[in-house]
């Protein structure tokens, strides 16, 4: 890996200031938050002018905001997505981790459709195939997925009196119950499914944002019963937790701390 342009470093620097606040700033801002030399932030922004990536703020002399040339980027980055291809390498990455099974899933109605598979590579794993639709209400990740919908959404979805096929003893069959199980995960912000999908496996997920803020998809780890166990699961939770927020990341999504 070759040696970090300082110069260039501090001028993205500068850009990623404008991601905080009211999204407008001053030289004077960009010194006291960079600790930059004057001399040096004055070059930097003039260089940044320019080029249109800030442009001065009208009425408020002295003041900046992003210019058109981020927005073109970032447009031409967007083009270029696919959630399919960028989940697939999300899951290979969590799965070299965990050497267990990873997918990333959409909602289609009230199942889930698998658009990304990594297997475990133990001898003991969980066989499905992407492009596999389930239920929704019998897997993590569809139970993610649903619990991220309005309630306007998943009334229309999952009426009262909606009929849910079991698919294990585990299932949720009932519509009342299920919708407690999604405030619970709603407020955790982590689905776990204890073999409802397959009696031999349990599965823990977490979702996926666009640059919106909007769940577009859930990531899940699943993982068979021999090896399933609470202190496992806290620990899955928080690697899927961390690949999902990786995929939203490589969406656009940009959580604030």
């Amino acid at each position: 890996m070759g040696r970090l342009v300082p110069a260039v470093t501090r001028a993205l620097d500068i850009l990623e200031l404008f991601l905080d606040g009211d999204g407008t700033l001053s030289a004077p801002d960009i010194v006291r938050k960079l600790q930059l030399p004057r001399t040096t932030v004055h070059e930097l922004v003039t260089t940044l002018a320019a080029r249109k990536y800030i442009v001065p703020v009208s009425g408020q002399p002295g003041r900046y905001r992003l210019g058109v040339r981020p927005y073109q980027l970032g447009a031409r980055y967007a083009e270029h997505l696919d959630l399919a291809a960028e989940g697939q390498q999300v899951a290979r990455s969590v799965a070299e981790t965990c050497d267990e099974t990873v997918h990333v899933a959409i909602l289609e109605d009230r199942d889930v459709i698998y658009i990304a598979k990594v297997d475990s590579t133990h001898a003991v794993r969980m066989v499905s195939a992407a492009g596999r639709r389930l239920p929704a209400h019998c897997t993590s990740v569809g139970k993610m997925l649903l619990a991220s919908l309005s309630e306007q959404e998943l009334a229309a979805r999952l009426p009262d009196d909606a009929e849910l096929a079991a698919m294990t003893p585990n299932s949720i069959t009932d519509p009342a119950a299920l919708r407690e199980t999604l405030a619970e995960i709603r407020q955790r912000g982590i689905a776990v499914e204890r073999r409802e999908s397959n009696p031999d496996v349990s599965c823990v997920a977490a979702p996926v944002r666009d640059r919106t803020g909007q769940v577009v998809a859930a990531l899940s780890i699943s993982v068979p019963m021999i090896r399933w166990s609470e202190e496992r699961r806290a620990e899955l939770e928080e690697l899927a937790a961390k690949g999902a927020a990786e995929l939203s990341e490589r969406l656009g999504h940009r959580s604030v701390a």
